[in-house]
C-alpha cells in the first residue's frame, strides 16, 4: 500500500522550520544519516536529468584541518571564487541583505559601527561555525550557468532533508571564495566549478547566532501574474 503524500501544509512547516543555523554542536552525525540526507537531496529536478552535483563532505579530523586551513586563507586575504561573486547588492536586495546582517549583529552584540565585532563575527565562516561536517559542492565547468542553476536545487533540497532528519546546515558561498585551496586541499578536479559549502550537524539551539530569523518579501514583491 502506499504511503499518503505529505501534504503543502506539511511541506511549508518543514520550510519554515529551516534557517540557517550559526552555531553547531561538536557531535558528529552517523554515516548512514548523511547518506540518508545524500540520497533524499539528489531527487531534485536538474536539466536533461543531468545530476551535475558532485560533494565532497568532511567528517572528524579532515574537518578541523579544512577549517584551520580556511581561517588561515582568509586571514592572509586573496579570494578566488570560481564562481564570480554579485557585482552589487542593489534596492531592495540590499536592503535584505542587510537586514538579514543586522539582525546577526543584533544577535550576537555586535553594535552598528563595531568593525572589529563585525570581522569576528564573518571569521565564523571559515571555522564552519563549529560544524562537525561540511559539504563542498562543485559541477562540471562545461555546463555553465545550468549546471549552477541545478545544483542551487540540490542545496535546497540537501537543506530541507537535512531538517527532517533533524540535522541543522547553512550554505556557504564564503567558503569557496577560496576555491583554489578547496580544489588542492579535497583533490576536487581543475574542469569542475566549485560553488559552495554546506556546514551542516546538530545545531546549538541556545547560541545567540541561532535565535533570529530571516523575514520573506510578500508574494506582490516577487510574483507577476498574467491573466
Amino acid at each position: 500500500m502506499t504511503a499518503p503524500l505529505p501534504s503543502l501544509t506539511d511541506l511549508e512547516a518543514l520550510f519554515s522550520a529551516r534557517h540557517s543555523c550559526r552555531a553547531f554542536r561538536p557531535d558528529p552525525l552517523p554515516r548512514a544519516m548523511i547518506e540518508d540526507i545524500l540520497r533524499c537531496a539528489q531527487k531534485v529536478p536538474s536539466w536533461c536529468n543531468a545530476q551535475p552535483w558532485k560533494v565532497t563532505v568532511t567528517s572528524g579530523a579532515e574537518t578541523d584541518r579544512l577549517r584551520q586551513a580556511l581561517t588561515q586563507a582568509a586571514m592572509a586575504g586573496g579570494h578566488s571564487p570560481d564562481l564570480d561573486f554579485p557585482k552589487a547588492y542593489l534596492d531592495e536586495y540590499k536592503a535584505r541583505r542587510r537586514e538579514c546582517g543586522w539582525a546577526l549583529y543584533e544577535a550576537v552584540g555586535v553594535e552598528k559601527g563595531d568593525r572589529a565585532g563585525s570581522a569576528r563575527q564573518m571569521m565564523e565562516n571559515f571555522t564552519l561555525f563549529g560544524a562537525p561536517h561540511c559539504a563542498v559542492l562543485s559541477t562540471p565547468n562545461d555546463l555553465g550557468g545550468y549546471g549552477a542553476m541545478d545544483c542551487g536545487g540540490f542545496v535546497a533540497g540537501f537543506t530541507l532533508a537535512a531538517q527532517a532528519a533533524g540535522v541543522a546546515s547553512i550554505p556557504q558561498a564564503a567558503v569557496a571564495s577560496f576555491a583554489p585551496l578547496l580544489h588542492e586541499m579535497l583533490q576536487i578536479p581543475q574542469d569542475r566549478q566549485i560553488l559552495c559549502a554546506i556546514s551542516f550537524g546538530y545545531g546549538d539551539p541556545d547560541h545567540p547566532a541561532n535565535r533570529f530569523r530571516t523575514s520573506r518579501a510578500a508574494l506582490a514583491e516577487f510574483t507577476d501574474w498574467r491573466d
